[in-house]
This record gives C-alpha cells, sequence and structure tokens, in this order.
C-alpha cells in the first residue's frame, strides 16, 4: 500500500475561527486540508499561508450540508496520499429567533451541518486518526452548557457536540486519539454577527486569544478547552444556578418572551 501523508482536515475554514485556527496548524508545522463553501475565500486563505513560508494547504470548495459530503472528502483525500491525522470539525452556523416562528428548513439544516456532519466525520476518520496518533478537535460553545430561549437549536447541536466529544475522549483515548470540544463564548466574527451569539457584548474574547487556547488544550489532550476566565464563570454559574433562572437571563438578554404561545400554524 502507497505511503499516505498525514494532514489535518479543517472544515468551515474560509473565516473566522476556522481560518485563525488554519493558521495556528500551519504555523506549528502540519500540513492542512481546508474544507468549506466559499472557494475564493479558501484560495486566499491558502496563499497567506503559503506566503508565510509554509506548504500550501490543500484546498476543497465545498458545502458538506450536501449529501455525500463526507464521503468527497474522504475520496479526494485517498485520490492525492493524504490521511486524516487530526480533524477539526468548525463548520456550522446558528438562527435566532423562536423556534416556533423560524424557518423549518433552515434548522434543520442547522441539525444536519452541526450535528450529522460533524458525527460522521469523526467516525468515519476515526481508524485514520489512530494510525497516526492524532484527535479531533470539536469546535462546540458556551452554549452546550445552557438553556437555549431564542436560539433553541443552536444550543440544542452544541449540547450534542460536547457530549458527543466528551463522550468519544473516552473511547478513543486507549487507541491514542485526543478528542477535545473547545466551548469558546461570543468571538468578533462573521458568524457572530450571523447568530447574535449570548450576552456577545459581555464576554466576547479574542479569535486569536481562543484557537491559540484551544491548539494547547487539544494537544495537551485536554476533554474541553473553555477559554477566557469570563467564559469559566459563565459555564460554572449554568452548572450552579436554577434552570428558572438561566432561562430569565438568557431570554432577557435577546429580549425573547420565553412565555410566548405556540404558533398556531
Amino acid at each position: 500500500m502507497p505511503e499516505t501523508k498525514p494532514v489535518a482536515v479543517i472544515t468551515g475554514a474560509s473565516a473566522g475561527i476556522g481560518a485563525a485556527l488554519a493558521n495556528v496548524f500551519a504555523d506549528r508545522g502540519h500540513a492542512l486540508v481546508l474544507v468549506a463553501r466559499r472557494a475564493a475565500q479558501l484560495k486566499a486563505l491558502a496563499d497567506t499561508i503559503e506566503s508565510r513560508g509554509h506548504a500550501r494547504p490543500h484546498v476543497m470548495a465545498l458545502d458538506l450540508g450536501q449529501p455525500g459530503a463526507a464521503g468527497r472528502i474522504e475520496d479526494e483525500l485517498r485520490e492525492h496520499g493524504l490521511e486524516p491525522q487530526f480533524l477539526v470539525n468548525n463548520a456550522g452556523f446558528g438562527l435566532m429567533g423562536l423556534a416556533a416562528s423560524l424557518d423549518r428548513a433552515q434548522q434543520l439544516a442547522m441539525i444536519d451541518l452541526n450535528v450529522r456532519v460533524l458525527t460522521e466525520l469523526s467516525l468515519r476518520f476515526a481508524a485514520s486518526l489512530a494510525r497516526h496518533k492524532g484527535g479531533i478537535l470539536n469546535v462546540a460553545s458556551v452554549a452546550s452548557f445552557l438553556p437555549g430561549p431564542g436560539m433553541a437549536v443552536y444550543h440544542a447541536t452544541k449540547a450534542y457536540v460536547l457530549s458527543f466529544s466528551e463522550a468519544l475522549h473516552q473511547e478513543l483515548k486507549s487507541r491514542g486519539v485526543r478528542v477535545t470540544a473547545l466551548c469558546p463564548g461570543p468571538v468578533i466574527t462573521e458568524f457572530r454577527v450571523q447568530s447574535h451569539t449570548f450576552l456577545a457584548g459581555k464576554i466576547s474574547r479574542g479569535v486569536p486569544r481562543v484557537v491559540r487556547d484551544g491548539y494547547n488544550g487539544f494537544m495537551a489532550g485536554q476533554r474541553v478547552v473553555v477559554p477566557g476566565f469570563a467564559n469559566h464563570v459563565l459555564v460554572a454559574a449554568a452548572q450552579m444556578l436554577p434552570r428558572r433562572a438561566l432561562f430569565s437571563l438568557i431570554a432577557g438578554s435577546r429580549r425573547v418572551d420565553v412565555q410566548t404561545k405556540d404558533n398556531p400554524r
């Protein structure tokens, strides 16, 4: 069997946390495969990484929400003699509003990308990650720890990512595979603008510090990384405060009436 080259596969790499993680992995000497929908942004990122003296990343302009996307990634890696050593599941999105009022198809697409695709990629490449003693870095959120009125489906997907990652951390560590859930609070990215993340103005943290903490914690084999003191306090409060108080706090921050009746349509 021909020898394959180990790579770090990063999804959602065209901007924000994904692009920043790509730069960190490149700076640490990892060969990269960058996956996202926007070809122009991926090319620009690859140009930037190459201009700093690193190997040019392999880029894949691909909509992960489309059927068969994970299989296409695997096929293209095989075709180019590449094999995942590290997998960074960063692709995802969120929507703000009452779940019963938001577009149902968009919310189901959110579940598909945030949950199904992340799960499929993690399981599809587990054997490869074990061969190379690598790991999986799943980008979750402080929302993983909180109830989510006003962003119900998003919070639910991130709770899944945290739970799934923690279980895989335990299941795969005997095979030499590290699994880490990175749980940032709000960061200044395109995604923050799109999703109006919880208490963004109060606990936001710069992307460079988030990805630095995430990368270092991942390589150290940490199960969960929550960057920033304020976010640690928020997570601790979520575990101690009564759920009723949390609901009121979060709904108030989003100006959401959690007592709104179901839409009769």
